[in-house]
């Protein structure tokens, strides 16, 4: 039982980082144009990050829970394992300011983990190929909606002078920053919980009814959801100051209408993969979006080198976070 406490609270931790990280999604383009203060921003970011506890289910959390790894494998060794990988490729990243996927930090570590105990047989393959579909397909439908939500906001307000379109999308940036915020809340808070709850499923601990009662079989408590978005609410309150400045200062320049249409396109991607169950990269979503807006201007816009940088980090989080995951997995085995 103190064994399953402590990975509990390693996981929570885990949360706190992706909040930290992740922080950036939520408030670079708010906190680019200007609209609020960075302080001002994260308060406002974690606020929404919280109350997307209540009204969008756990459809991510159920996958992350049986999706990605056979369940009857599992067990504490392995998902400590997988959190210690996704945790230190996702503090590194941090430390030198690259946004990356946390999400994805956390099923490879998962993936590392398992395939370490059992082999590839361990890894549920249609789980797996539906996140790698998504690595692609969310940032480039982020971009698309952004990029010709742009073009129709340019053109239905071609009419207005300047300084009114800016004071009109001051207000309306409020609004899609937190519409991204739940979006980004009630995607990544459920990794979190698929790995609380596929912990307490599966182990043969003496876990105590209250906090899981197997005879319902796999479900998450409502402890569970609360303490994720409390956890995740936390470190977006933080914050990752040197990627929120790669995502929201070094990427490209914005000005309120380009934050309100890149904020709206990755709250689309994010609330729609959330209900239909799909866990993809929040991190992904909006770089892909804020591309989308630079690129209806020109597309030397967008600093491509920047973005090369971080779409090299995406691509190493997978494997860099399994190979971690897999040399943790055989130290615990070695040692315990």
């Amino acid at each position: 039982m103190t064994l399953v406490v402590i990975i509990i609270t390693v996981a929570l931790i885990f949360d706190f980082l992706n909040g930290m990280n992740d922080a950036a999604n939520s408030i670079a383009t708010v906190v680019s144009t200007r609209v609020l203060s960075p302080r001002l921003a994260v308060a406002w970011a974690a606020f929404f990050n919280f109350i997307a506890a209540f009204g969008f289910g756990v459809a991510v959390a159920a996958t992350i829970g049986k999706g990605i790894v056979n369940p009857e494998i599992v067990d504490q060794e392995l998902i400590l394992a997988g959190l210690a990988g996704a945790i230190v490729w996702t503090h590194l990243c941090t430390h030198y300011g690259l946004p990356i996927s946390v999400s994805h930090a956390l099923i490879g570590g998962l993936a590392g983990a398992a395939i370490a105990k059992a082999g590839v047989a361990a890894l549920v393959m249609v789980g797996i190929t539906k996140v790698v579909i998504f690595i692609f397909l969310s940032p480039l439908i982020g971009l698309a909606i952004a990029f010709f939500l742009m073009i129709g906001v340019t053109w239905f307000f071609r009419g207005w002078a300047v300084r009114r379109v800016d004071r009109f999308f001051r207000i309306g940036q409020l609004l899609s920053s937190a519409a991204y915020s739940l979006g980004h809340g009630t995607n990544d808070a459920q990794k979190t919980m698929g790995i609380i709850a596929v912990l307490l499923f599966s182990t043969t601990a003496d876990v105590p009814g209250w906090m899981y009662d197997k005879s319902q079989g796999f479900y998450v408590p409502f402890w569970v959801i609360i303490s994720a978005h409390i956890a995740i609410g936390l470190g977006t309150l933080m914050g990752g100051w040197k990627v929120i400045r790669t995502m929201g200062i070094k990427l490209t320049q914005l000005k309120p209408v380009g934050g309100f249409c890149a904020e709206t396109g990755g709250a689309f991607v994010l609330l729609g993969t959330a209900l239909a169950g799909i866990p993809v990269s929040t991190t992904h979503t909006i770089a892909g979006a804020i591309m989308g807006v630079g690129a209806t201007r020109r597309m030397s816009a967008v600093r491509w080198g920047v973005a090369g940088r971080i779409v090299i980090a995406w691509f190493l989080t997978i494997p860099m976070a399994a190979l971690v995951a897999g040399g943790v997995y055989e130290l615990i085995v070695l040692f315990h």
